[in-house]
């Protein structure tokens, strides 16, 4: 090989891989502008992942988006994840919508069910609300409309989950359920984590089917293994996701420390029936509360701390409530807010 020859050669191998870097750094900067269109970070953004320190993110199912709903809405899905990058170790879990908690960030002091700090105070108020329920700081928050979650399942091809139980859902189009294995497309999926009265255990039952999808969706999307994939999952939930991480973020989660959610640990909180105002709510236990804080602080690596809030308060003024044979519950005046059958 002659000396031009090799020149001709590096010269060509030089180009080549100037096109390749250049082609990269576009999908780069394309997949981050699509980003951005989600992204409601600010100047104070969190830099725990960055930083690959423990965090959380609230993850939140709104009522919107499908079905003719286009309001604020109203967070029927709640998940804490909690994530640990030393260990790999991934704790999520479910806060039922009907739990008694203050709404954080009101002018005066005001308990409502969970699932309306969204509705009233947006995602700020949910993750405020949420903290201050569990006794640990929320780094983080993803919203995701009813109408995103649907696209999503599609985006990825479908997911598949192990039905519990065989059902047919009146309230989303007659569709039917058979007890076992399933594929489902997204309006299935959607109609398979929205169903409550069907289920013998109500929304517990439901908690339980949307961590199934969660851990579904999860494998989907960490079997991909480049820019460009979440750059066309980005495009189709520009208008139906939001989130206050930033790109870096995003990207070293999904690309880098995916290892993080192969293995990801569920736990739900689970109430007592009451009567609070002639509306329905779940009660949460001190001990269950405490019990959630110590685990979700100890994968945070996090002191234990005794929980004391609003909640923890009014379940020790409450001595006559027992969920059982007396079912009303006292605020002493911190709720106003009626609840007909028909309100979340």
């Amino acid at each position: 090989m002659t000396k031009k020859l090799k020149y001709f050669i590096s010269i060509g191998l030089i180009c080549f891989l100037l096109l390749i870097t250049s082609f990269c750094l576009i999908k780069i900067r394309q997949t981050q502008q699509a980003f951005d269109k989600i992204s409601t970070a600010n100047a104070d953004t969190n830099t725990a992942i960055t930083k690959q320190q423990p965090f959380t993110i609230l993850l939140l199912g709104v009522d919107t988006g499908a079905q003719g709903r286009i309001d604020q809405g109203n967070s029927d899905t709640m998940l804490v994840a909690s994530v640990n990058p030393q260990t790999h170790r991934t704790i999520l879990y479910s806060i039922p919508r009907d739990t008694m908690a203050e709404m954080i960030g009101t002018k005066t002091k005001n308990v409502q069910k969970i699932n309306a700090a969204y509705n009233i105070g947006g995602s700020k108020m949910a993750k405020d609300s949420v903290s201050a329920l569990l006794g640990l700081p929320i780094d983080y928050y993803a919203t995701l409309n009813m109408g995103g979650l649907e696209k999503l399942v599609d985006a990825v091809g479908g997911i598949s989950v192990k039905v519990p139980f065989s059902w047919q859902d009146s309230a989303t189009g007659n569709q039917k359920f058979e007890k076992g294995w399933t594929h489902l497309n997204g309006s299935r999926a959607l109609a398979y984590v929205r169903m409550r009265h069907e289920d013998p255990a109500g929304d517990y039952g439901r908690q339980l089917r949307q961590q199934q999808v969660i851990k579904a969706l999860a494998k989907k999307l960490l079997s991909f293994n480049s820019l460009s994939h979440y750059q066309t999952l980005l495009n189709y939930l520009q208008t139906n996701l939001k989130t206050d991480l930033v790109f870096d973020d995003v990207t070293k989660m999904l690309l880098k420390d995916h290892q993080n959610f192969k293995t990801i640990t569920t736990y739900q909180l689970k109430g007592s029936d009451a009567w609070i105002n002639n509306s329905s709510y779940q009660i949460m236990a001190t001990k269950t509360l405490q019990t959630a804080t110590d685990r979700l602080r100890s994968n945070l690596d996090l002191p234990a701390k005794t929980l004391k809030n609003t909640e923890t308060e009014l379940n020790a003024l409450n001595t006559d409530y027992d969920g059982l044979n007396n079912l009303n519950y006292q605020t002493f005046g911190l709720d106003t807010q009626y609840y007909t059958n028909n309100t979340y």
